[in-house]
């Protein structure tokens, strides 16, 4: 039987247990196609705007993509998928496993096994995903105008609730990635109105039951004592925020550093402030790029990337890229493992990027070198005299 015939199949059956309600989910694997980094793709059945999609997770080497389609388009992306690229595909039904394999001798061979799961999932959107916080009994959530009195989020402030559940979620993993009761003091800075720092405080005592201590730094006075307010009212004992500047902050013996959405260098400040508390994990959401794009524009160098540049918008995004590009290069420099990747926090919750930094070893004085003539080549390509963070640690 020919290859095209036994994707039908596979097809097939994914379409029928889609229609039938006994669709569970889809998993590609064994990826040898042409898309760099990519290894996976899980596909699962979604309901949005009261209309039954499948959302599929593509599974790079350092950041996960999530995309939404309908039956047709997802069908015909599934066939592509399994003619080019990926060597193995397995349909899971609430009646049967069905695994679509190609051999390394190039045979073809399909294959069913007994159902692995007996419940297809609810495929609503805003599930309850197993959430580390929980909207339930959280006094906080209440006077922060999440939840009513009985736990219940109000309409208007789900998408906030996901942002903060994701946010979470995403923290959880990084502080896993550390020895057990690394995190003693956090210092949130630029807290705004303290919705991530409550949440994150809640999953460090109510969760990995830590002692640790939180401070929030916020600007506005107003906020600094509602939030205050909030936490004597919640019992959050070790909860404080503090009125002033990230810059000002003192973090000598901080072991986790966020900041979230400081504008232009107030970024740096922030990342300068962990490096020099030698925080075991920073972990930044970087908004505006300025300082760098005002480099770029004063210099004007004359490089491969000149002909998209001179349009606002790609010379903006330029700016964002090797901004954070050089963050991350100077995180490196100073012994830290460094991720930088797109989170996407829900389907009405706009793109941000994050760019984190965990302490590992200390870097040889030969790989610092290296570092340090990558920072400075890249400088000179873009035409940039300096980068904020780089003067800050007098590089």
């Amino acid at each position: 039987m020919p290859v095209s015939a036994y994707i039908e199949q596979f097809i097939a059956a994914l379409k029928e247990s889609f229609e039938t309600r006994t669709f569970v989910k889809v998993s590609f694997g064994n990826y040898k196609g042409t898309e760099e980094a990519l290894k996976q793709i899980l596909i699962r059945r979604v309901v949005i705007k009261r209309e039954d999609k499948l959302a599929f997770t593509y599974r790079y080497k350092t950041r996960d993509v999530v995309k939404n389609y309908t039956l047709d388009e997802a069908l015909s992306l599934i066939s592509a998928y399994l003619e080019n690229g990926f060597k193995i595909g397995t349909l899971f039904t609430t009646d049967k496993d069905l695994i679509l394999e190609e051999l390394n001798n190039g045979k073809v061979v399909i294959r069913e096994n007994k159902a692995s799961s007996k419940e297809a999932p609810s495929g609503s959107h805003d599930k309850e995903k197993m959430r580390l916080i929980k909207a339930d009994s959280k006094s906080y959530l209440t006077e922060l105008k999440i939840t009513d009195a009985e736990g219940k989020v109000f309409k208007n402030a789900q998408d906030k609730f996901r942002q903060i559940s994701h946010y979470i979620e995403i923290l959880s993993s990084l502080i896993k990635e550390l020895p057990a009761g690394t995190i003693r003091k956090v210092a949130d800075m630029g807290s705004g109105k303290g919705y991530l720092t409550f949440a994150l405080y809640d999953y460090l005592h109510s969760v990995l039951k830590l002692d640790s201590e939180v401070v929030g730094v916020e600007y506005r006075q107003d906020m600094v004592e509602l939030c205050n307010q909030v936490a004597e009212k919640s019992s959050f004992d070790k909860l404080n925020f503090v009125q002033g500047t990230i810059e000002d902050y003192q973090a000598a013996d901080v072991n986790l550093l966020i900041a979230l959405h400081a504008c232009d260098t107030a970024t740096d400040d922030a990342i300068f402030k962990g490096i020099k508390a030698n925080a075991e994990l920073i972990v930044v959401a970087p908004c505006c790029h300025k300082q760098i794009r005002r480099e770029i524009e004063q210099h004007k160098v004359k490089n491969d990337v000149s002909f998209l540049t001179k349009y606002g918008i790609f010379l903006e995004r330029q700016a964002e890229m090797v901004t954070d590009g050089i963050r991350a290069l100077i995180l490196e420099y100073f012994g830290y493992k460094t991720k930088v990747f797109e989170f996407i926090s829900d389907a009405h919750t706009p793109k941000n990027v994050l760019v984190v930094g965990i302490k590992g070893k200390a870097l040889s004085a030969e790989r610092k070198s290296e570092v340090l003539e990558k920072i400075k080549a890249s400088k000179a390509y873009f035409g940039i005299g300096y980068h904020h963070l780089e003067r800050l640690l007098e590089l």
